[in-house]
């Protein structure tokens, strides 16, 4: 088998016998798989459409009205000494960008109109002529990459950088809205956007008087500032960003909230320094107060956040513990959204696959009741990061702990029904946690009581199955744990079936012992 393949969640471990190149492999692994869903919680492009039925932050100054003019009588028109006729043709060709359906981008790009636009962007004596440029520009540069590229090929960056410092307030908004849409294109954009010190534009434009839709546009740019990974953004540019949108977490709008939150996520998506500075910027306290929020479109970046720096040191992880995180886990464990349930899952998991005082905080704040309910009746997804929590526990746990999975908070029969899952690595987790069980079970001298309990509820069953598995891992673990614990030898197995004479008559199972008042114990 490939290491790859052994390993594939191993990286959920973070101490003990696990090292930390599995660790980050496995966060790496989960994070793919959880980002799959997150372009429907996190636009990285948009478009100005100027709809009045949206909540765009710049509205029409003078009522929409349909473009009257050819696109080549646009460009003929702004490519005019008439200022009068710049105008209406800039304005036109915006208009016509700004269409909802289908708006003409290649073929305004095929008439030349971007270089148009980026001179006039640099018309500092007319700020309406350069706000449409810049308008125009926006949505351009919210279409494909080919369509960005033009506009950045164009050289337009450094003249949108410039005009965050606009004495008029709607063109510098534009500019950040230009600037965001170039960003969040992918990693190159992004750098070349950060390269022409938009940090330095973008942190004094951030004060009790800015406007909300300003300031959402400009916190949504820095969330595409700190996003795109292969490589990073450069770390001590990003990490100027950090103080800010700590205190960001405090504001009361759901959009702010939620970009800010999604920033935090992607710079803890990292190693454990870029981790601590997150948390150096007391930014964890506020991450866990928005868990209790009833608003999803912030819970799961703020969730995403904390998961992450939970995958960190375990002095990072108390972090969380001390600010109260795992109350609101256990409550999210209960949530109605099956993707908010499998990452609050996952967060757990990685706070079990710390240390022994940590295993105890998740214990005594009952969230191991929240992991069985979810082991019975959750989402699948759920289901396998609700495994991941208990056999990381099985690995490092102390005997009592792991004791209490079974005997205090039930476990075992929902852990054991997962053998029947069709995913092979979930299979895999709970054959790991049950091998676990034994061997501590054979240290306490209760490897037959552990038997007679997985034997009754029907995992010996189930791992005889899987000794038919596809899978070579799956049916090899298997094949040893039942020779390892069930298999006495055919012999001995028959003498103890055979019916045994008391009083000259036959009794069946004479051998067997009775289960002991309370359950059974190790």
């Amino acid at each position: 088998m490939s290491k790859a393949d052994s390993n594939s969640r191993q990286g959920s471990y973070k101490a003990n016998t696990i090292n930390t190149q599995d660790s980050r492999m496995r966060r790496h692994e989960v994070t793919i798989e959880l980002r799959k869903s997150k372009k429907e919680d996190q636009m990285f492009k948009r478009r100005n459409i100027n709809d009045e039925d949206l909540t765009s932050p710049l509205k029409e100054l003078n009522g929409q009205s349909p473009v009257q003019l050819s696109v080549d009588e646009i460009v003929a028109a702004m490519n005019s000494e008439d200022q009068e006729r710049q105008f209406i043709g800039m304005q036109s060709a915006r208009k016509m960008l700004s269409r909802e359906r289908n708006p003409p981008i290649d073929l305004m790009i095929g008439h030349g109109i971007v270089p148009i636009c980026i001179r006039f962007l640099q018309n500092a004596n007319n700020t309406m002529l350069q706000f449409e440029a810049a308008w125009a520009l926006t949505n351009i540069a919210s279409g494909t990459s080919d369509q960005t590229r033009c506009v950045i090929e164009h050289n337009a960056v450094p003249h949108f950088v410039a005009l965050l410092q606009s004495q008029s307030i709607n063109l510098a908004e534009q500019a950040v809205w230009a600037l965001g849409n170039i960003a969040g294109d992918g990693a190159a954009a992004r750098d070349i956007v950060i390269h022409h010190n938009v940090i330095d534009g973008i942190l004094p434009l951030i004060n009790n008087e800015t406007p909300l839709s300003f300031l959402r546009n400009i916190v949504w740019l820095m969330s595409n500032l700190c996003r795109n990974k292969n490589p990073s953004p450069p770390f001590e540019q990003v990490k100027r960003l950090l103080p800010v949108l700590s205190q960001l977490l405090q504001s009361q709008d759901i959009q702010v909230l939620a970009d800010a939150c999604w920033a935090l996520s992607y710079v803890t998506d990292d190693d454990n320094s870029k981790i601590q500075a997150v948390v150096d910027s007391d930014a964890v306290p506020r991450l866990v107060k928005l868990l209790q929020m009833d608003e999803p479109s912030i819970i799961v970046p703020a969730l995403r956040s904390v998961g992450n720096i939970v995958t960190g040191t375990d002095q990072q992880t108390d972090v969380v513990i001390a600010s109260g995180g795992l109350p609101r886990l256990g409550y999210l464990l209960q949530h109605s959204k099956s993707n908010i349930v499998k990452e609050a899952a996952w967060t757990v998991s990685n706070i079990t696959a710390g240390n022994q005082k940590q295993i105890q905080a998740v214990i005594q704040a009952g969230i191991f009741q929240q992991l069985r309910n979810v082991l019975e009746k959750g989402d699948f997804k759920a289901q396998k990061e609700a495994a991941w929590a208990v056999t990381n526990t099985t690995t490092s746990g102390t005997p009592e702990q792991i004791v209490d999975l079974i005997e205090k908070y039930k476990i075992l029969k929902p852990f054991i029904d997962l053998l029947e899952a069709k995913d092979p690595r979930t299979i895999k987790v709970v054959q790991t946690g049950l091998s676990n069980l034994f061997a501590l079970a054979e240290k306490l001298g209760g490897t037959e009581n552990l038997c007679l309990m997985v034997e009754e509820m029907g995992g010996l069953d189930k791992l005889e199955t899987l000794q038919q598995h596809e899978n070579e891992e799956v049916y090899k673990k298997a094949y040893a744990i039942i020779d390892t614990y069930f298999s006495t030898g055919e012999d001995e197995a028959e003498q103890e079936l055979a019916p045994q004479e008391v009083n000259g008559a036959l009794e069946f199972n004479a051998t067997q012992p009775k289960a002991p008042e309370g359950g059974y114990t190790f």
